[in-house]
């Protein structure tokens, strides 16, 4: 059985709310596989979109364009017993997961694996080759193709699950599959998971792997860019000419800790998570409700117990799509007013889908602290009937505050805002 030192379990609830502090974090996205590479190509308007060339042998595809993150291989030490449960979404959360808890000092530790770490990770779908397998047996009425293993590639919780499984962690799964909100609401219950003492620790954050089939969801209701021959050109969020959105893929893992326990082991900080606000619009599934996006904001500022005035930036969900991005920046407008410098990266990365709300929390805490804002590659005019925000354009801009903000938005009319403070 499981022996935990004297104490431990008591002393974590003790009625009080616990501070939640970020110790590690790493990632891989459509402009660079780290974060100095993820930093020189958002502050010199470096693109990851390209053209899929394959993707023209799809009948009925308009879209052609999509973000892959280029070079990303498997670590030389992940043998092939220890992928065989892992598609390429899988393969891309647990490699960032291992550098993410290296950062941390967290790698080799005792205490992530007597059950004080738990995981909330998401991703819109698993492995689409292995759902792919799936579809033939049932076309076919053939098993042929089929093994142990093309479920739990495909499972819908497989970047949760191999994480845990590949590091021996034995807290709480807590699987965030909302497609464009499954990164935050990754981060979102990890936090809430140690602020009410559940956990000391926790794997947060999102993955989604790059296929064809994901820009068919947005074809089909005609929001995706058919910019194809000039691909570094769009998505442009917000912009009056934007004609849709870019799928990406990539992966972001942050590992959230209490903060008595990252004190007492001398952990370098990277920032505060001071708050964090989901809700639902309960009307449209596709259709977003600005009134709804509204309230999560407000909703996160009062968890985190700060007004809008203290926030310097807000990163953005910005998506380039005709009713996201005018349902959005009017709610960030209502919230935050003309004058907080306001973003988004999907110009650079395009849209992650469940990966984005990790990379750009991850983004927004890095830019904090670090003193500089990028800008929203591709706006050059904001839509009139857009929010008359503080959009920061064509150049990266200087940053100081203290205090940032990354709201996303999903299918299904979910909705979620996380507040980060810089740690000093």
């Amino acid at each position: 059985g499981l022996h935990h030192p004297p104490g431990d379990f008591r002393e974590w609830g003790d009625g009080g709310l616990k501070r939640v502090v970020i110790t590690g974090a790493a990632g891989v996205s459509p402009i660079g596989l780290d974060w100095p590479q993820m930093r020189e190509a958002l502050q010199n308007h470096r693109s990851g979109i390209v053209r899929m060339d394959d993707w023209a042998a799809y009948d009925g595809l308009n879209t052609q364009l999509g973000g892959p993150v280029p070079g990303f291989e498997v670590p030389a030490h992940f043998n092939r017993k220890v992928t065989r449960t892992m598609g390429r979404v899988s393969k891309m959360a647990v490699a960032v997961t291992e550098q993410a808890l290296d950062q941390a000092g967290l790698l080799d530790e005792p205490c992530i694996q007597d059950g004080r770490m738990g995981v909330a990770y998401g991703s819109s779908t698993g492995s689409t080759d292995a759902v792919m397998e799936f579809g033939g047996m049932l076309l076919n009425k053939s098993l042929d193709g089929l093994n142990a293993t093309s479920y739990i590639r495909m499972m819908a919780h497989t970047a949760a699950v191999n994480i845990g499984v590949h590091f021996g962690l034995k807290g709480r799964v807590h699987t965030t599959s909302s497609a464009c909100t499954s990164g935050s609401q990754g981060i979102g219950y990890a936090f809430e998971a140690i602020r009410a003492g559940k956990q000391q620790l926790m794997v947060a954050g999102g993955a989604e792997e790059l296929c064809p089939s994901e820009a068919a969801v947005f074809d089909t209701l005609y929001a995706t860019s058919t910019k194809n021959d000039t691909p570094t050109q769009t998505p442009s969020p917000f912009d009056a000419d934007r004609d849709g959105l870019v799928i990406g893929e990539g992966a972001c893992t942050l590992i959230l800790e209490e903060l008595e326990h990252a004190q007492a082991r001398g952990a370098t900080i990277l920032a505060e998570i001071i708050g964090f606000a989901t809700n639902a619009d309960g009307a449209h599934v596709t259709r977003p409700s600005s009134e709804t996006m509204e309230v999560v904001m407000r909703l996160g500022l009062a968890d985190a117990g700060i007004a809008a005035d203290d926030v310097g930036y807000v990163c953005a969900h910005g998506t380039a799509t005709e009713q996201g991005d005018i349902a959005e920046s009017q709610a960030t407008w209502r919230v935050f007013g003309g004058s907080t410098p306001v973003s988004s990266l999907k110009g650079h990365t395009g849209h992650t889908l469940g990966a984005c709300g990790a990379l750009e929390s991850w983004a927004a805490v890095q830019m904090m602290n670090e003193g500089w804002c990028a800008p929203t590659l591709n706006l050059q005019q904001p839509d009139e009937r857009c929010g008359a925000l503080n959009y920061v354009m064509t150049a990266t801009r200087p940053l100081d505050t203290g205090i940032v903000v990354n709201n996303n938005f999903a299918f299904g009319g979910i909705n979620t805002s996380l507040v980060f403070r810089r740690w000093t």
